[in-house]
């Protein structure tokens, strides 16, 4: 039996607008041609006044999720990466693409 990492897919509705559903098939479809055991897909409305980031992080941990599929930096508040995630998994960007390593050592993890 072959190892595939997992990963999980990230969009902010509000980002995506009326081209969510074809955000949502490329983001699976990259993770695919990645390798990668595709396990979740999170879509986020950006207007709500929670905290954006923290219930991703957290499903990372559930999963052991090892990468985070998203359109692009546009879909995280500042339009970049938050090194906070970088910490935790590796982001890989589809438009550019463009892949984020982690940060972490797996000790930190």
């Amino acid at each position: 039996m072959r190892f595939r990492p997992t990963a999980i897919g990230y969009l902010r509705s509000d980002i995506s607008g009326s081209r969510q559903a074809w955000d949502e098939s490329r983001i699976r479809t990259t993770a695919a041609l990645h390798g990668f055991d595709f396990a979740k897909l999170i879509v986020i409305d950006g207007r709500t006044p929670k905290p954006l980031l923290a219930g991703l992080k957290s499903t990372i941990t559930r999963l052991a999720a090892e990468a985070v599929f998203v359109p692009n930096t546009q879909h995280f508040d500042t339009g970049t990466v938050p090194t906070d995630l970088l910490a935790v998994a590796a982001v890989i960007t589809i438009d550019p693409p463009t892949t984020y390593p982690r940060t972490a050592t797996d000790a930190q993890r």
